[in-house]
């Protein structure tokens, strides 16, 4: 099967060489993702509104690949700042208390001095019910 690739629109997915998610089989790799509001590139200042916004940005590419947050198998979170890991669990439970990924916490600098947190998931389709 062919791979599929999506964006998101970031300028830098072109100006770096990447892609926002892409589909290969039933797998579905999405990239790390931060809290840019990609219709604005715009990006909120407080690390749980990142949060909030990133995973609203990884519910779009799933969805762009046919697939939803509740196939979410792995997730990565990275941030440059421990202390700021605490706030977004909330944050995290809402989007995942669901699916309940496997999940790694890393902390490591980001791309630029304005994000603080990065979450990368890997999620594999599944059969829906009423799917033929």
């Amino acid at each position: 099967m062919a791979r599929t690739r999506f964006s998101s629109g970031s300028r830098f997915e072109e100006e770096i060489g990447y892609s926002r998610a892409v589909i290969d089989g039933d797998w579905i790799f999405v990239s790390g993702t931060t809290g840019y509001d990609y219709a604005t590139m715009t990006i909120e200042p407080g690390v749980v509104e990142q949060c909030e916004q990133t995973f609203k940005n990884i519910e779009t590419a799933l969805r762009q690949a046919g697939g939803r947050i509740d196939d979410i198998l792995r997730v990565t979170f990275i941030l440059p700042d421990r202390a700021d890991w605490p706030p977004c669990w909330p944050v995290v439970k809402k989007w995942l208390g669901r699916a309940r990924p496997a999940s790694t916490m890393m902390v490591a600098g980001l791309q630029g001095p304005e994000m603080r947190i990065e979450i990368e998931v890997t999620a594999r389709l599944r059969r829906r019910d009423g799917d033929k």
